[in-house]
């Protein structure tokens, strides 16, 4: 009876730690989408606004007499 008991114990443990395992692994490839998702991001928003960032500089250094 006993020997049942750790069995099935151990069969529980195992179970348990494999699905811990598993959910840490799920965590680490959500941040990485996450993280993907972020760059595109930052990406689009830098092509979106270069001309507007561009002329910003211009007009700045013009004002201070600095050739860009």
């Amino acid at each position: 009876m006993l020997s049942l008991f750790i069995t099935i114990q151990a069969f529980f443990t195992d179970t348990f730690e494999r699905i811990e395992r598993n959910e840490k692994g799920a965590t680490a490839v959500e941040y990485g989408l996450l993280i993907g998702l972020v760059a595109i991001a930052i990406v689009v928003a830098l092509v979106a606004l270069g001309p507007a960032m561009e002329e910003l500089v211009k007009d700045i250094a013009a004002k201070l007499n600095i050739t860009v």
